[in-house]
C-alpha cells in the first residue's frame, strides 16, 4: 500500500511540475509577445496624443492671428480719431476670448492710445519687443514672462506670468502710412487650460506626463519642477516631425516617450515647439505584467488539478501515464519526440492531446527562435557569418587549439576595385559581386576554416593551422585567394574584375590575445594597401 500510493504521489508531483513548466514557458512567451505590442500601441498612442495638443496649440495660435488681423482692418483702427471706440473694441474681444491677458493699440512713437481695461493706457513701449517687432510686420513672439504688466494683472496664483505676444502694424485708409501698431499678450495659462482639457483623463488613469519644449529645447510647460529646464532627449532630437521610443531620463527611470513637432497653421509658421509625452516603462507593462501573473496563477491551479487527478487514476492509467512521462524526459533531454494520445478514460485522453499541442507549439516556438538566431549570426547579403559569428567561432577555436597544440590564422581581406564597380553599375551589381566573392572565399577553406563578412567589402579568414607549418600555410591559402578573386566576374552589366589585399597574422605566436592579433592583421592589411594592392602581407614580415 505505502508502494502504491509514493507511486501515484510521484506520478501526481510530475504531473504538476509538467503543468508548471509548460505554463511558466507560454507565460513567458505571451508575456515577451505582449509587451512588444503593448509598447508599439502606447507608443502610437503617446505620439498621438503629442500631435494632437501640438496641432491645438498651433491652431489656437493661428486663429488670434487672424483675430488680430480682422480687428486691424476695421476703420476705427486705420483712423484712429476716437481712442475711446479702439477701448471699446479691445475690451469686447477681450470679454469674448479669455486667453488674451492684454490687448493696445499703439500710435507710430510707441504710445498706448488705447488698451484694455486702460492698462498701460498713456504708456510709451517702444522699447518692448510687442511694439518694436510689429512696426516691422506681423510678429508672433515666443513665451516669455510679464515685465510692465506684471504688478497690473490679477494673478491669484502668484506663480510669474507669462505671455506669448503677437503684434502686427496697422496702415491707414491709404493703405500706405502706418498709423499704429495692435498688440496683444496671450495668457500662457491659455495653453496648460488645452493640455488639461485634451490630457487629463489619459494623465490621471497612467500616469501619463506632457511638456511643451521650446525651440532651444527649454520646458515651457510641464511638472512644476521642470518648468525653465534644458531638455536635451536623444528620441526628440530625430529628423522626423513625429515619433516614439522608449528613452532614459534625467530621474535614471525608464519612459516610453513620443513627441509631435510644430508644423505651424496656415501662414502661421510656428514657433518650433515641440509636444513631449512619456509613461513609465513599467506604468506602460502593466497589462503584461497582469497577463502573466494570471496564467502563472491559472497555471499553477491547472498543475495542481492535473496532480489530484493523476493521483485518483494512477493505478489504472500507469502504463499510458508512463508513455507520456517517457516522452515529457525525451523532450527534456534535448530529443525531439511528440506526446502519444493514449486511450483510457476520457480525462485522461484530453491530458495527452492537450500536452501534444502545446509541446507542438513549443516546440514550433523553438525552431522559430533557432531561425532568428541563424539570422543574428550570418550576413543576409552573402550568407557567410557575421561578427558575432565570427567572436563565437575564435573563443571555441582558441579553446580547441591550447588543448591540440595548434594555432589560429587570422587573415584580414579587403576588396581592391570594388567601389568603381559599385559607383558605375549601382548596388545591385555591387550586391551580386560581393555574393560571388564571398563564393570563392568559401572555395578557398579547408574543413574546420570560416570565412565571415565584416561588412562592406571587408572579410575575416580564421585558419586552423599546425604550429610547426603556420606560416607557410598561411601564406598558402593567401596566395589561393589573391588568384581566385583575381577572375573576371561576369554580370548583367558587363565583365568586371577586382582584386583584393591580405594582412596576417598568428595566434598565439603573435600575441596571446586574440584581439591584439586582429590589430596586428590589420595593420598588416593597411601594409599591403600602402604597397601597391593585391598582395598578402603577415605581422612580422
Amino acid at each position: 500500500m505505502l508502494s502504491s500510493h509514493s507511486l501515484r504521489t510521484r506520478f501526481a508531483l510530475f504531473i504538476a511540475l509538467l503543468a508548471v513548466t509548460l505554463c511558466t514557458v507560454l507565460g513567458s512567451t505571451i508575456y515577451h509577445d505582449s509587451s512588444t505590442r503593448i509598447r508599439k500601441a502606447v507608443g502610437r498612442q503617446l505620439a498621438d496624443l503629442s500631435y494632437q495638443m501640438v496641432e491645438r496649440l498651433d491652431r489656437d495660435m493661428a486663429n488670434r492671428a487672424r483675430m488680430l488681423d480682422v480687428l486691424g482692418s476695421l476703420n476705427a483702427l486705420r483712423d484712429p480719431k476716437d481712442p475711446q471706440q479702439i477701448r471699446v473694441l479691445l475690451d469686447r474681444m477681450k470679454t469674448q476670448f479669455k486667453s488674451v491677458a492684454w490687448t493696445g493699440y499703439m500710435d507710430p512713437s510707441g504710445q498706448v492710445l488705447a488698451s484694455t481695461d486702460g492698462l498701460l493706457q498713456g504708456a510709451n513701449i517702444a522699447q518692448r519687443p510687442v511694439f518694436s517687432e510689429g512696426l516691422k510686420g506681423r510678429f508672433v513672439g515666443d513665451v516669455h514672462e510679464a515685465v510692465l504688466l506684471a504688478k497690473l494683472l490679477p494673478n491669484p496664483t502668484g506663480e510669474a506670468m507669462k505671455f506669448v505676444d503677437i503684434s502686427l502694424p496697422i496702415t491707414g485708409t491709404d493703405e500706405r502710412t502706418i498709423v499704429g501698431v495692435l498688440g496683444t499678450h496671450l495668457s500662457w495659462a491659455w495653453a496648460e487650460e488645452v493640455r488639461t482639457s485634451l490630457m487629463l483623463p489619459q494623465q490621471d488613469r497612467d500616469e501619463v506626463e506632457f511638456f511643451v519644449l521650446a525651440k532651444d529645447g527649454t520646458v515651457l510647460l510641464g511638472p512644476r519642477e521642470s518648468i525653465g529646464q534644458d531638455l536635451d532627449l536623444p528620441v526628440v532630437n530625430k529628423p522626423t516631425d513625429t515619433g516614439w521610443a522608449v528613452q532614459a531620463w534625467p530621474d535614471q527611470r525608464d519612459y516610453l516617450t513620443a513627441y509631435a513637432r510644430s508644423q505651424g497653421n496656415g501662414d502661421y509658421q510656428g514657433l518650433g515647439w515641440v509636444v513631449v509625452a512619456r509613461q513609465p516603462l513599467d506604468v506602460a507593462y502593466a497589462p503584461a505584467y497582469e497577463m502573466r501573473r494570471d496564467t502563472l496563477k491559472w497555471g499553477a491551479i491547472l498543475a495542481l488539478l492535473c496532480g489530484f487527478v493523476g493521483w485518483l487514476v494512477a493505478a489504472l492509467y500507469t502504463r499510458p501515464l508512463r508513455d507520456i512521462a517517457q516522452a515529457a524526459d525525451r523532450i527534456s533531454s534535448g530529443q525531439i519526440a511528440v506526446i502519444p494520445e493514449v486511450g483510457g478514460s476520457s480525462e485522461i485522453h484530453s491530458l495527452s492531446r492537450s500536452i501534444r499541442n502545446m509541446v507542438e507549439n513549443l516546440t514550433q516556438q523553438e525552431y522559430q527562435l533557432g531561425e532568428m538566431e541563424s539570422l543574428a549570426h550570418h550576413d543576409a547579403l552573402t550568407g557567410l557569418p557575421n561578427r558575432n559569428a565570427l567572436g563565437k567561432y575564435l573563443r571555441y577555436a582558441q579553446q580547441r587549439n591550447r588543448s591540440e597544440q595548434d594555432c589560429l590564422a587570422l587573415l584580414y581581406v579587403d576588396l581592391d576595385g570594388f567601389k568603381p564597380v559599385n559607383d558605375r553599375y549601382g548596388h545591385a551589381a555591387g550586391d551580386l559581386l560581393l555574393k560571388e566573392v564571398a563564393v570563392r572565399l568559401r572555395g578557398c577553406l579547408r574543413e574546420g576554416d570560416l570565412v565571415a563578412r565584416l561588412g562592406g567589402d571587408e572579410f575575416v579568414m580564421a585558419l586552423q593551422v599546425h604550429r610547426e607549418h603556420a606560416r607557410p600555410q598561411s601564406a598558402q591559402i593567401a596566395s589561393r585567394v589573391l588568384n581566385s578573386l583575381r577572375e573576371p566576374v561576369v554580370l548583367a552589366e558587363g565583365v568586371v574584375t577586382v582584386g583584393c589585399s591580405i594582412g596576417g597574422a598568428l595566434w598565439p605566436q603573435d600575441s596571446f590575445e586574440m584581439s591584439a592579433v586582429m590589430e596586428l592583421a590589420d595593420q598588416a592589411l593597411y601594409r599591403a594597401k600602402a604597397a601597391g594592392r593585391n598582395r598578402a602581407e603577415f605581422h612580422g614580415d
